[in-house]
């Protein structure tokens, strides 16, 4: 359906398995242009449901035409992210965007301690989004103000954790997977889970698997998704 110009403009819902290093609106311009170019189209609608950080990996849901309108209530659905915690060490941006500019002990951290701590951020939590991040705090976005080294105070938001899962500890490395609400920043989780150890932790790696019903396994890779757009 994705190479049908009608229902392109009628309103296509399609999963992208979003690569490294790609920002969610390249993407979207991705699939807009490949778009545009196969329908001759001078203009089509083309957003995204949930914007994904350059560092993380997974599923982007993208829709066109009529579709876009339904982007606010996917975005509302919760989503499931695995990915890489790092403890004794934390950076500015919460994940492998800036340098390390602090590292902590992890010589106390047992499994006992690493299972009470998890428990702690089940159900409803308070977090604060993470200084290098697009949410807009006096008319700009927080990574401006974070890079032109200027203080500024982020308000706590209540996010809800469904579930959090670690999958494989080998210190200093701890694996999980979350499912949690909109609005939830999985960077925040890794900084505030260190904090919560007597320690310190940041992000490594992260992949959303799953929006609400939506799973990456029946996404599409931008390449594949370029030839059946063509063909």
């Amino acid at each position: 359906m994705m190479n049908d110009k009608e229902a392109i403009l009628e309103g296509q819902l399609i999963l992208v398995d979003k690569p490294l290093e790609w920002t969610s609106f390249q993407v979207v311009n991705k699939i807009r242009w490949l778009i545009k170019k196969k329908h001759a189209l001078k203009k089509i609608k083309v957003g995204h449901a949930g914007t994904l950080d350059p560092l993380a990996t997974g599923l982007l849901i993208v829709c066109t035409g009529k579709m876009t309108k339904q982007i606010e209530s996917l975005m509302g659905k919760e989503k499931t992210y695995t990915g890489t915690f790092v403890v004794g060490a934390t950076t500015p941006s919460y994940d492998l965007e800036t340098d390390i500019n602090n590292r902590y002990e992890i010589d106390h951290i047992t499994p006992k301690l690493i299972d009470q701590v998890r428990a702690q951020f089940i159900g409803s939590i308070w977090q604060k989004p993470p200084l290098f991040s697009a949410i807009k705090k006096n008319g700009k976005r927080l990574y401006e103000h974070a890079r032109a080294n200027e203080q500024i105070e982020v308000p706590a938001r209540e996010v809800y954790i469904h579930t959090f899962e670690l999958t494989r500890i080998d210190l200093p490395e701890i694996d999980f997977e979350i499912c949690c609400s909109k609005g939830t920043y999985i960077r925040s989780i890794a900084h505030d889970f260190g904090q919560a150890l007597r320690s310190g932790a940041h992000l490594k790696k992260l992949c959303r698997t799953a929006i609400g019903q939506h799973q990456l396994e029946n996404a599409y890779d931008l390449n594949t998704l370029e030839k059946l757009i063509n063909s």
